[in-house]
């Protein structure tokens, strides 16, 4: 016979159980729902971390691309004011061989003229001359002159071939070796001319104003001053310039000189 007092016991203890059990898979149930949030957020959080990564690297790009163009336009500033910069020393570098072309020509011009006038000169000179003397002896005068003749000649020669600073040392050594020579006035003349066509227009002038003291009426002496006034041209000198030309036209008024003086008065502003 069944004890009804044990039996009411066993339920109990069953119920007790049962209701055991339903606690602990309700806590288990809640603790795995918290870790799958929190798994959650935690991926959420890593997701939104990526993205901000990914908009920062976006926005540094961007600022180096912003750079970078920047630093691309300032390199075709710099290449288009460096083109502009070799255009116009090709253009200056044009002029200036013009330009020099130029005073070589007229240099030539100006040295052909006076050869033509000195040997039309000795020409005359030869046939108006009377018998040569007799031979002298080295040393003489005479002899001295003919020295006089090959120094001037060689150093003509070189300024002819246009090695104009041979031409200035070969004219100065003849002046300090020769300097009471009749031929020291042509020396002093093109010494000058040497100087001008190297650019020296002081020293230039300094030898065309020593051949004007010494032999005022010297036939180059009308060149010579000339040869100053486009000296002072080209130092930017033009009150003395026009001066020089001034005084070239009252001095020498019938020589070609002086004709080309009044050409150049008219064009000086």
């Amino acid at each position: 016979m069944v004890n009804p007092t044990a039996l009411f016991r066993g339920a109990v203890l069953a119920l007790a159980c049962l209701a055991a059990q339903g606690a602990q898979a309700q806590l288990f149930g809640d603790d795995q729902a918290r870790q799958a949030i929190l798994d959650l957020r935690q991926r959420f959080d890593q997701s939104v971390a990526a993205q901000n990564r990914l908009v920062e690297e976006n926005a540094q790009m961007r600022r180096s691309l912003l750079d970078l163009q920047q630093q691309i336009e300032s390199l075709r500033g710099e290449l288009a004011r460096g083109r502009g910069q070799e255009e116009q020393f090709t253009r200056d570098i044009g002029e200036l061989k013009r330009a020099q072309t130029g005073q070589q020509q007229a240099l030539e011009d100006r040295v052909r003229r006076l050869e033509t006038a000195e040997s039309t000169r000795a020409a005359t000179e030869t046939a108006a001359a009377p018998p040569p003397p007799a031979p002298t002896l080295p040393g003489s005068d005479a002899a001295a002159s003919v020295g006089d003749k090959q120094d001037y000649d060689a150093a003509l020669a070189v300024f002819r071939a246009g090695d104009f600073k041979g031409a200035q040392t070969g004219f100065a050594n003849f002046i300090k070796r020769h300097p009471r020579s009749s031929l020291a006035p042509s020396a002093l003349f093109w010494l000058g001319n040497a100087q001008y066509a190297t650019r020296d227009y002081k020293e230039a002038i300094t030898n065309f104003r020593s051949l004007l003291t010494a032999s005022p009426n010297h036939q180059r002496a009308p060149e010579a001053m000339l040869s100053i006034a486009n000296c002072q041209i080209e130092l930017k000198d033009t009150r003395a310039a026009r001066a020089t030309l001034e005084s070239l036209v009252k001095t020498y008024p019938q020589s070609e000189a002086a004709q080309a003086g009044r050409e150049r008065l008219s064009r000086l502003k």
